[in-house]
């Protein structure tokens, strides 16, 4: 499969409060590099929350547009960080950004990224949609339609979409397989009303897992249920 996936900009930060700890992804590096090595392709989106928060930033008194602009380059210096990362373990790995910066990233074209995927590296797709006002979530579904992903990956700390967040609630359980009218109905959250409707408009499914699951990239790839899948398939009433 050809997956592009989302990793928030916390995956990048270290246990002591480092906010980039390169150290720290090699476990994800040597998963991506079974899953390009097994002929899967990969893209990848990340936020810039380690860095700093445009909606933060806004909230404090900083002009909205700004703080956007802010957090759009949070996240290419994370793409920066994640792309080194990818190369010094052995990976192939090209960074776009949405908006080129002469002698750090080219401008994201759609057939570069796609080119790029096809000889086997890494696209790691910064910047997020180049706008201000929309979501990282919502540039890792707009890049994952562009590059005809067959799943969006949404890396958490928890294995699927429960019904309760599990960590506060005992009782939560787990869903394996939701539609996107049920995760309307039940008001789930599994990302921005944006993103989740472009999934749902482009019929793109959406896989949640937990990044720590061993050899889960490569799974997903192969086929094999890991996480929770959201699609337009509803669920059998019987």
């Amino acid at each position: 499969m050809r997956l592009l996936l989302k990793l928030s900009g916390e995956a990048l930060a270290g246990p002591d409060g480092d906010p980039i700890h390169t150290a720290g992804v090699a476990g994800l590096v040597q998963e991506i590099r079974e899953l390009v090595a097994s002929g899967g392709q990969l893209a990848v989106v990340l936020g810039g929350g380690n860095l700093l928060r445009g909606a933060s930033l806004a909230q404090q008194g900083v002009d909205r547009i700004s703080a956007d602009h802010m957090g759009m380059l949070a996240t290419i210096m994370n793409g920066i960080a994640f792309r080194d990362a990818l190369q010094r373990g052995g990976v192939r790995a090209a960074l776009f950004a949405a908006v080129a910066i002469p002698t750090v990233a080219p401008g994201f074209s759609r057939d570069a990224a796609v080119a790029a995927l096809e000889r086997g590296e890494v696209a790691v797709l910064a910047g997020g949609t180049g706008n201000p006002l929309f979501t990282t979530d919502t540039a890792a579904t707009l890049r994952a339609i562009e590059i005809g992903a067959d799943r969006v990956l949404k890396a958490t700390k928890v294995d699927g979409i429960y019904t309760a967040d599990p960590n506060k609630h005992a009782d939560a359980t787990r869903f394996d397989h939701l539609s996107y009218d049920e995760v309307i109905a039940r008001q789930l959250e599994v990302m921005d009303l944006s993103a989740f409707s472009l999934c749902r408009d482009h019929d793109l499914p959406i896989v949640v897992f937990d990044m720590a699951t061993p050899g889960a990239l490569t799974k997903i790839s192969n086929g094999a249920k890991v996480g929770t899948l959201v699609d337009g398939n509803p669920n059998d009433p019987s």
